[in-house]
């Protein structure tokens, strides 16, 4: 099938785009393999600092031939996600050596839940976890001591941050290792109900922690199909991960044994053998356009239109709202997982996932099918599925029918003919809305603002019974100049109860709102933020506001010029839990609509 018009276009566009800062980064990357594999030119003193605790693998460490793999990992066990990659670094180890190679921890890197944060002030250094992890990943990378390396992470800001660590060491093959969902636990839609009932006092806090416990329940992410979940459909569209490796549950044999699979791979890519990949020859232009397909074909986490541009731009290629919004005008809706459906990232799974997801692009034209991969050449690959054989792992063609049509459908028959995410821009600036959960009739909001600098503040407006007409609920100083951009999800319930009510309720924001959120018409990460002067910062209480996501925009149907912007005290901003060490990266993050990054 002939490439789609509108990708090709967007594609060659984001290549012009990017043509200098692409070629630079090549040219980095080229310079760094050009000095061949980088044991070679440590001293033996170097050597034996990074050698000494390697007992029996020593001998194999000193020979140049012999493969090394560095470990970064993000491992903890307070994420439930995370608490699987306790024991990977001995089976990458031990089968590292089976292949005739060597592995070993180059460094460990922070992961923070925001399931954990949410509502709470840590959720303040949330998305600059993201830049911290990719400064972390590249302190254990920077030793020079290995011919590839494997990322161990699953989660909102780890795997983003992991990406732009592998980015930046280009020059090296890497490859992202999951750990796979916990097995379906309370559906999410009767925990969403539970949550609903307990903002509006129907029951208390012991049925909804019964509630909560129920659904976060095991080892593995969070099965919504929320930013964590959309990170690993992303590492498939973009060539990082094995085929098939997204959605296997911990502790499964055949989970172990992509583990297996993938140590042996990355020692088959290096320079020291016949397959030589590295990330840099894999992050192109051709491979993020794939990426922002199947977030728009899957419904997923608003969060990655801000880690895309960020990861893009450590590899040179620059990206921006636009390519987003083309691309999900001619991206078919294909899945519906929570919050988009009733179906969890198991089910999604089972009635074929990514496989026939990715085929079914493929055939449609929408992806691109010539990129390269950490498997080979060709997406073609991840129509294939892994299956456990004697030998370790098999590929099967996956099929080519879905499973169950309520969940996953084909690209001639989606649940809506355009993907989920549309741009806004007006006056108010430019932002973005999740569409895809979002009933046809609310895609269109006009109604009083009423203006907050804080999601408390909503609750209690809530709870005073404020809000009786049609509203447009404005949280500002919530964008990573003003406090760190931390996600809103909190207001979710709330929200949703004014809106099961009858009234015609929507959220502007220049902060976040995640792919756990619903049913809610939002127009998040408004650019620019109120704390940069933004025209957000000059709405009042009962401005008339209209979002519409039918034609992409979002509008203050008065003027607002003459005003200044209103003063919020963002004094508290800056201290406890660790706020204190942010100070700087507050002071010199970049746009949200550039990926609200500091270290790029």
């Amino acid at each position: 099938m002939a490439l789609h018009p509108t990708i090709a276009r967007v594609t060659d566009r984001i290549i012009a785009r990017s043509e200098g800062p692409r070629r630079t980064y090549l040219d980095t990357m080229a310079r760094a393999a050009a000095d061949g594999p980088r044991r070679g030119h440590l001293s033996c003193s170097n050597q034996a600092h990074a050698y000494a605790a390697m007992g029996s693998d020593k001998d194999a460490l000193t020979a140049e031939q012999t493969p090394n793999i560095g470990i970064i990992t993000a491992y903890n066990d307070m994420l439930s996600a995370h608490q699987p990659f306790e024991r990977y670094p001995d089976l990458i180890r031990a089968a590292a050596r089976g292949a005739g190679g060597t592995a070993q921890v180059a460094g460990g890197v922070p992961a923070m839940c925001d399931g954990v944060t949410q509502g709470q002030t840590g959720m303040e250094l949330s998305l600059f976890s993201r830049d911290v992890i990719a400064l972390a990943a590249a302190v254990g990378l920077s030793h020079n001591t290995f011919d590839a390396a494997l990322y161990l992470g699953v989660c909102d800001k780890i795997v983003p941050g992991l990406v732009m660590a592998a980015a930046t060491f280009g020059h090296i093959p890497g490859l992202f290792i999951p750990a796979g969902p916990m097995v379906s636990g309370l559906p999410n839609d009767e925990k969403a109900k539970v949550r609903q009932k307990f903002a509006t006092g129907e029951v208390g806090r012991k049925e909804l922690m019964e509630a909560e416990m129920a659904s976060y329940h095991g080892p593995g992410t969070c099965t919504f199909y929320g930013t964590a979940n959309t990170n690993q459909m992303l590492m498939e569209f973009m060539g990082l991960h094995l085929p098939g490796a997204s959605f296997v549950n911990p502790g499964t044999e055949l989970r172990e044994a992509l583990t297996v699979a993938g140590t042996e791979r990355a020692l088959e890519i290096t320079a020291l053998g016949n397959d030589y990949r590295p990330v840099s020859d894999i992050l192109d232009e051709k491979a993020f356009v794939n990426g922002l397909v199947g977030l728009m074909a899957t419904g997923g986490s608003t969060n990655l239109v801000l880690h895309l541009p960020a990861m893009a731009k450590c590899a040179g290629v620059i990206l921006d709202l636009e390519d987003f919004a083309d691309i999900s005008s001619v991206t078919p809706l294909m899945a519906k997982v929570y919050p988009n459906g009733l179906a969890d990232v198991n089910h999604f799974h089972a009635a074929g996932g990514l496989q026939f997801l990715i085929g079914e692009l493929l055939n449609a034209g929408l992806l691109h099918p010539d990129t390269r991969t950490v498997a080979g050449d060709g997406m073609e690959l991840y129509t294939h599925e892994p299956k456990l054989s004697a030998g370790g792992i098999t590929y099967v063609k996956a099929e080519t029918e879905t499973r169950n049509d309520r969940i996953l459908r084909p690209a001639a028959d989606p649940f809506q003919p355009t993907g989920g995410l549309v741009q806004l821009t007006g006056n108010l600036g430019r932002s973005v809305i999740k569409t895809s959960a979002v009933a046809p009739e609310r895609l269109v909001i006009e109604g009083k603002a009423r203006v907050f600098h804080d999601q408390e503040s909503v609750k209690a407006a809530f709870k005073a019974g404020e809000f009786t007409e049609d509203v447009v609920v404005v949280v500002r100083y919530q964008g990573p100049k003003s406090n760190g951009m931390p996600e809103l999800h909190g207001l979710t319930p709330t929200l949703a109860v004014l809106q099961d009510r009858g009234l015609k309720v929507a959220l502007v924001t220049d902060g976040r709102m995640s792919g756990a959120s619903g049913k809610v018409p939002a127009a998040i990460h408004v650019s620019p933020e109120a704390a940069n002067g933004g025209p957000i910062s000059l709405l009042r209480d009962g401005d008339p506001v209209r979002l519409d996501a039918t034609s992409g925009t979002l509008e203050c149907l008065v003027s607002l010029e003459g005003r200044t912007p209103a003063p919020a005290d963002l004094a508290g901003n800056g201290t406890g839990v660790g706020r204190e060490l942010f100070a700087a990266f507050r002071e010199n993050v970049g746009l949200a609509t550039e990926g609200a990054a500091v270290v790029v």
